[in-house]
């Protein structure tokens, strides 16, 4: 997170000098509408710097782990296991979440593993 904070300030010193350059040359044209300029350029500018920096890193799966449920796979109650989130897999907003026992979801996990989602 200090790193990103650091970057952070970066990019903002960063924009300064492009910023301040757009409002000079378009003085002419008023204040106010120079402003509006200036920050709609550094709006397409620094759009991508700010999606660079605030970038997701999961670099670990997130499981979530329940005491008895029913394996929707197998239909045993058992303790239910099911990956939420990782590199290129989410399930966070899923409106009916499938819980797994533990052999379902070994068997589970290594059918994502050979469908390319990246478990860590």
């Amino acid at each position: 997170m200090y790193r990103k904070y650091l970057l952070y300030l970066l990019r903002w010193q960063m924009s300064t000098p492009i910023l301040a350059l757009c409002v000079v040359f378009r003085a002419n044209l008023g204040g106010l509408y120079s402003t509006v300029v200036a920050n709609f350029i550094g709006g397409l500018i620094f759009f991508w710097v700010d999606r660079f920096i605030f970038r997701p890193n999961q670099k670990f799966p997130t499981w979530e782990v329940k005491h008895e449920v029913t394996c929707c796979d197998c239909g045993n109650v058992s303790r239910g296991y099911r990956l939420i989130r990782a590199a290129n897999y989410d399930r966070t907003e899923d409106p009916h979440p499938q819980y797994r026992c533990e052999a379902c979801s070994t068997n589970k996990t290594n059918e994502l593993l050979q469908r390319g989602v990246s478990l860590g």
